[in-house]
């Protein structure tokens, strides 16, 4: 029992004689106060663990700043993982980011409304192709139709939707990108 009391001991008096240099430590690399209070922190938590592994009183002070200075590169190497997260998520929000959806309503109604009319294995291949981004080969493949089916069907397809649309829309020669998008190109 006497070790387990004499453990806590010597971290106690080796905690006391060593935070304030190592907050010192840590806030003239740290780039917030929060984060130099973390690090001096996690510190004393490895020295905690490692107790068996401190050397010497003597020589005790020099293996925390050893010890700091490895927690400082892991938060430093963290922050900016983190800085580089955040700047993905944002320009993938940026590009995500529409018009105000609300604006889109009308013709996204007429398009529903267009497609139902449609016969399904029309749809489906407009939808597959312009919506998925799916070749006319892949359609194909996905439809269980012969390729040339499927391009033939989407040009018909494209045409009787355009002019179903053209009918619901105004103003009048209002184009949807649905439809002017360009088809995929395969190699034959």
């Amino acid at each position: 029992m006497s070790s387990g009391i004499e453990h806590e001991d010597r971290f106690r008096r080796i905690y006391a004689s060593n935070f304030q240099p190592l907050l010192a430590y840590a806030l003239r690399r740290a780039a917030q106060p929060e984060d130099a209070a973390d690090v001096v922190a996690e510190t004393f938590l490895v020295a905690w663990r490692r107790t068996n592994e401190m050397p010497a009183d003597a020589e005790v002070k020099l293996w925390l700043y050893g010890v700091a200075r490895r927690v400082l590169a892991n938060h430093h190497r963290t922050g900016l993982r983190r800085e580089r997260l955040g700047e993905r998520l944002r320009y993938r929000l940026r590009d995500a980011v529409a018009a105000d959806p609300g604006s889109e309503v009308p013709e996204r109604l007429a398009i529903q409304a267009a497609l139902a009319r449609l016969g399904e294995l029309d749809r489906e291949v407009l939808t597959l192709t312009i919506w998925e981004g799916l070749e006319p080969r892949e359609v194909a493949v996905v439809l269980r139709v012969d390729p040339a089916v499927v391009r033939t069907r989407l040009s018909r397809a494209r045409a009787r939707l355009r002019d179903l649309i053209r009918d619901d829309l105004a103003p009048p020669g209002h184009v949807l990108d649905v439809l002017t998008a360009p088809a995929p190109t395969e190699g034959r």
